[in-house]
């Protein structure tokens, strides 16, 4: 099991930006595929953004692409989402996720698909 601790978020007026940190502990990070999830009050979590543990194949939600950019530093233990352009409908609480990985190109966008999960952390984007 590997402990996910998100931080970064906060309250940005529309069209900001913001970069959320997701920092990785008790395992072998680089074995670990990760993703972003959120959920806005009343909604089901989405999934916003993935990455393999090599870090050469990021997958994004329709929602988010060409806004929002996924990293990671393995070095660090750390993956990041980088948000521009934020719009009122980003508002949510921001998950990172992780689950073990096999394959250097592989990603995962169903929340199923991971077993650790951070506690979370609060974006809101005033209109």
């Amino acid at each position: 099991q590997v402990q996910l601790v998100e931080s970064g978020g906060g309250l940005v007026q529309a069209g900001g930006s913001l970069r959320l940190s997701c920092a990785a502990s008790g395992r072998t990070f680089s074995n670990y595929a990760m993703g972003w999830f959120r959920q806005a009050p009343g909604k089901e979590r989405e999934f916003v953004a993935a990455i393999s543990w090599s870090g050469g194949s990021t997958y994004y939600a329709d929602s988010v692409k060409g806004r929002f950019t996924i990293s990671r530093d393995n070095a660090e233990n750390t993956v990041y989402l980088q948000m521009n352009s934020l719009k009122p409908e980003d508002t949510a609480v921001y998950y990172c996720a992780a689950r073990i990985s096999l394959w250097r190109s592989s990603y995962y966008h169903a929340s199923e698909d991971y077993t650790d999960w951070g506690q979370g952390t609060q974006v809101t984007v005033s209109s």
